[in-house]
């Protein structure tokens, strides 16, 4: 499936849950028709129950309702949480769910790390936040920074066709014939309102979403900020940023500073010398964790999603971002990361580099050779193909069920 810009779109961006779920929850209670869901992560906490209360409600009042979450990100949902939703009709689907091996999960790679909502062909959500309260700022100092972008107008019908045939849908006739071009569409005429729907897959779009931000580095005239929770990239966007700086583009990346998972930070750390001594400006994140996976470029090109720039988002997990050409939007998250970097963004300066030794430059050695072959690395890992589970309905006890065949018999009688 390949997708086309479309014109004529309402555009609004969401940061963190304070603005992310009401925006969500009202789409589902005002839903009429479906509401079709994909996260990779929904636990039950405050906002996974919330978000189950809408679901239920909806399913209830006779709108279809069908959530696919992953089986890597959200593997404990009681079964209280599921035999309510599935018994009130939702079609609830886990992706690629794997038994434990020795205690592990062994469903690692090749995850679906979309986070898309779309209700009755006229809304839909694409975004990082996953449905959880740690994209709550009222989470605490482990709060996650993150974005999503809320749309209306002719995109949706993409963004909807899209998940409808990634959950095996009976809503449609799925068509197949559209399958085979895979380059990324170009907007011939850039303008306002203008969106593309881009995912990335393990089959015909293995590399639409990479392409899309190289793209947008060559094409770079003045300025490009670039914030990513997980950083480690391709060679051939290292280049690309290396590329833009040198040609007087202020190329200014914007990573976790106080990082989740520690690891983030090593990796991120490792081509520091490489993008700062080519005229990258790097600046670390200091308030919270950094979950965000956004972009500006000049003043029209902006994108919002859920792929980071990592080996996994980029060569296994199942992505998907917004790549939008509209001013005012563009403006309105400039805005948003310029605050960002003010405020709460520490600049990489060359007294805070790694020190320059040889042990230093032997795992830049390694690591950017990792980098240039990893597309070719991804290959040889776990290539099953993922299957899809949905969840049964709960079943009735035996017991009321022949108490209630017993008394419909003795009704027939009389």
């Amino acid at each position: 499936m390949k997708f086309s810009w479309r014109e004529g779109n309402q555009i609004r961006l969401l940061e963190n849950g304070e603005q992310f779920f009401p925006r969500v929850f009202g789409a589902i209670q005002r839903a009429k028709r479906f509401v079709m869901l994909e996260t990779f992560i929904l636990f039950e906490d405050e906002v996974g129950n919330a978000l189950h209360r809408e679901l239920l409600a909806a399913a209830q009042r006779g709108v279809r309702v069908e959530v696919m979450v992953d089986g890597y990100g959200s593997p404990d949902l009681s079964a209280s949480f599921m035999d309510s939703l599935t018994g009130a009709g939702v079609r609830f689907i886990y992706y690629d769910p794997r038994p434990l091996v020795m205690g592990m999960r062994t469903n690692v790679f090749r995850r679906l790390h979309r986070k898309i909502v779309a209700v009755d062909g006229d809304i839909a959500f694409v975004g990082g936040i996953n449905f959880s309260a740690e994209h709550n700022t009222s989470y605490g100092p482990e709060a996650k920074q993150d974005y999503a972008v809320e749309v209306k107008g002719p995109i949706v019908e993409d963004i909807t066709r899209f998940v409808q045939e990634a959950m095996g849908s009976e809503q449609i006739t799925r068509r197949w014939w559209g399958h085979r071009s895979h380059r990324p569409a170009v907007n011939a005429a850039p303008g306002d309102a203008q969106v593309l729907f881009v995912y990335r897959d393990n089959d015909e779009h293995r590399d639409d979403i990479e392409q899309h931000y190289l793209d947008m580095l060559r094409q770079a005239k003045d300025d490009v900020i670039i914030a990513n929770a997980y950083f480690f990239p391709g060679y051939r966007l290292l280049r690309e940023m290396r590329s833009a700086a040198q040609r007087g583009v202020r190329v200014r990346l914007i990573v976790q500073g106080e990082p989740d998972m520690p690891i983030v930070k090593v990796g991120a750390e490792l081509l520091y010398n490489y993008l700062v001594d080519g005229g990258v400006e790097v600046y670390e994140y200091c308030r919270r964790p950094l979950h965000g996976k956004i972009a500006v470029m000049d003043q029209q090109w902006s994108t919002v999603g859920s792929s980071n720039l990592d080996p996994l988002s980029l060569s296994l997990n199942l992505e998907a971002n917004l790549i939008i050409h509209d001013r005012q939007f563009n403006q309105t998250m400039r805005d948003n990361l310029e605050r960002l970097l003010r405020e709460d963004c520490q600049r990489v300066q060359d007294d805070r580099l790694p020190p320059r030794t040889w042990w230093q430059l032997s795992k830049s050695v390694v690591v950017f050779h990792f980098l240039r072959h990893f597309p070719a690395i991804a290959g040889w890992l776990p290539a099953h193909t993922p299957r899809l589970a949905q969840v049964d309905p709960p079943v009735q006890p035996e017991m009321e069920t022949q108490d209630r065949v017993e008394t419909d018999n003795q009704g027939a009688k009389s």
